[in-house]
């Protein structure tokens, strides 16, 4: 089948309503915020001035808070790969004994991260914290401060961000051939020459990509910066947002969102150069199931097992003191003493029956809803035409559709708020900064290449004959997609919508830049309850707030992913072939085989 030319876009009346509101949505939310950037930065006044380059030049904080975030980016690539590293190679390569309870305890930041992870580490571990009023009672003469700055901010994000590890290295482990193992084996190489120089190795394509994301996350962090990093450690986007706040500064800010950007893309640059300069793969014909390893030294055994455990107890205890200090009274959050007598239900009453506890859950729920359906439903259409229609039109709206991929989320907000800080033609003519909507908007614009890319995978894996067959019958364009294409791909696009929704309840990167003043998301007010805004009434409320996003959270990964996983192994299961049917029943006219057809690409992998 020969692929669409440019010229049959323009005979559908479908495909070209969809281009030009796609060409509009581009051009007003991903190019021009980001141009205007550049042109609010070196050209103010109609004219080149690098005026702004000599602000942050001669600004000391300025200049700090950017040797920080490389410092951080650095340094997070790889206490990020160690940490990573490890806790994949104890769950899915070597025998340890309770692997599948390490598993849970490691995939606990699956279910929360974020303003909402640096906030429970705060108040377990911060000045005030549970952990640290329990340590000052035993040695009264530590620093209470001492889960503060660079230190809180590495080892908080650290532990954050090894979810990528968990779910794309321990994918691509499974995937290593046994028989190089055994080879290596036979050849008489140790355990730690084989990880060394059989098993890394195939890994490398996939520990890039997590790299490039540990990199990017470090350079653009935020809500652990801001919450533990304290005076002394601050990194580039809580200075964006300082200097965003005033006008006279905004040039600044704008600087350092384009010196983060083109950061970003160097670094882009830099690692796709560095992961093209390799080849891994193994070489054996048929490929055999990886099977774990037991670990011969003794001493490397217990040592192993002893790391893996306590990794275990870092993981888990702040999950599990959140959940119990949610049930805890006020007297017991202050005095970090927990009683039987002290567990009640009142914090949870008061959230979810006072206004005033409710209003930020549900303004994050409405928020993270409507972003979620928009994204998906408006790149349903998108995704299909891209995939139909490749050429060089195609092609260029897929590449500005992942600008927000390739930029930080800080350089795309600050973007909308100097394009829309006054009345704009592209809008109609409407002002958007300061308003409800323009939160809206830049949640949706996040979602769109992680949205774009898994629809566009899932549009792919539908068999075309179905298409093909309608067309032949003289359907039209927009029939076939309802009635055909838009059911195989519809638990796809749910599984999408439940992800993003899940991704945005407790934003804060976003939402501390463009959210209007008087509706708050939760992950702002979580933020505030970390300062001490309201007192130990706030911290209840947080501790219930993070168990609720813990539960929605973890039910959202066990629809998309839990049931699933269970479907496959069903399939995967022999099925036993019945008896010979009786001639003529209606058996016979089966062919009694096992069905091979694919399941609907409803998983997000």
């Amino acid at each position: 089948m020969s692929t669409p030319s440019a010229k049959s876009m323009v005979r559908s009346p479908f495909v070209l309503i969809v281009g030009v509101v796609l060409t509009w949505f581009i051009a007003a939310f991903l190019v021009w915020p980001n141009l205007n950037v550049l042109i609010a930065t070196f050209f103010p006044d109609g004219s080149f001035s690098g005026r702004a380059a000599e602000k942050l030049f001669s600004s000391q904080r300025a200049m700090k808070s950017l040797g920080n975030s490389f410092l951080l980016a650095v340094a997070l690539s790889v206490t990020v790969n160690v940490v990573g590293i490890f806790i994949v190679l104890v769950t899915q390569y070597f025998r340890i004994r309770g692997s599948r309870i390490l598993f849970l305890g490691y995939a606990s930041t699956f279910i929360y991260g974020g303003i909402v992870l640096a906030a429970g580490y705060k108040f377990i571990y911060g000045d005030k914290g549970i952990v640290t009023s329990l340590l000052m009672k035993v040695f009264p003469t530590m620093d209470p401060a001492w889960f503060s700055g660079f230190f809180a901010v590495l080892v908080v994000m650290t532990f954050a961000t090894t979810t990528n590890h968990m779910l794309f290295v321990a994918n691509a482990l499974k995937g290593v051939d046994y028989q190089t193992i055994e080879a290596a084996k036979n050849l008489g190489a140790s355990d730690w020459t084989i990880l060394r120089r059989v098993v890394l190795p195939m890994l490398k394509p996939t520990l890039f990509a997590v790299t490039i994301l540990s990199f990017l996350t470090g350079l653009g962090a935020l809500s652990a910066p801001q919450v533990l990093g304290g005076r002394e450690f601050q990194t580039i986007t809580p200075m964006i947002l300082t200097f965003t706040n005033s006008p006279t500064s905004r040039d600044l800010a704008a600087l350092l969102a384009v010196i983060l950007g083109v950061a970003t893309i160097l670094m882009l640059a830099v690692m796709s150069r560095l992961e093209k300069g390799g080849t891994y793969f193994s070489v054996s014909k048929v490929s055999s199931a990886l099977q774990k390893q037991q670990i011969t030294n003794p001493v490397t055994n217990a040592a192993v097992h002893t790391i893996a455990y306590l990794l275990f107890a870092v993981y888990t205890l702040p999950v599990v003191l959140i959940v119990v200090y949610s049930f805890a009274d006020g007297a017991a959050i202050q005095t970090g003493e927990i009683s039987l007598g002290s567990l009640t239900l009142d914090n949870y009453a008061r959230v979810l029956t006072q206004p005033s506890g409710l209003r930020p859950f549900i303004i994050s729920v409405v928020y993270s809803a409507l972003a979620a359906i928009i994204a998906v439903g408006g790149l349903l259409f998108v995704a299909r035409l891209l995939q139909k229609y490749k050429n060089w039109v195609t092609t260029v709206f897929e590449y500005l559709l992942h600008i927000p991929w390739i930029l930080p989320s800080a350089l795309l907000a600050l973007g909308l708020i100097i394009s829309y800080d006054h009345p704009n033609p592209l809008v109609g003519g409407a002002v958007l900064t300061g308003t409800t909507v323009i939160l809206l908007i830049a949640f949706v614009t996040v979602k769109i290449p992680f949205t774009l890319r898994m629809l566009k995978a899932s549009f792919a894996s539908v068999n075309s004959s179905m298409e093909e067959a309608a067309a032949i019958m003289g359907a039209k364009t927009l029939y076939v997609f309802r009635r055909i294409l838009l059911p195989l791909v519809l638990p796809a696009a749910a599984a999408i919508t439940a992800l993003n929704f899940n991704s945005m309840l407790d934003d804060y990167d976003t939402a501390i830049f463009l959210a209007h003043p008087l509706v708050q998301p939760l992950g702002l007010v979580i933020k505030a309850n970390t300062d001490g805004a309201e007192g130990v009434v706030g911290v209840a409320n947080t501790f219930v707030y993070t168990v609720l996003l813990m539960v929605i959270t973890g039910l959202t990964m066990y629809l998309v992913y839990g049931r699933t996983s269970r479907r496959r192994i069903r399939q995967k299961r022999p099925r036993r072939i019945p008896a010979a049917p009786v001639p003529g029943s209606s058996l016979a006219a089966s062919s009694g085989n096992v069905s091979d057809d694919k399941e609907p690409a409803a998983t997000v992998r």
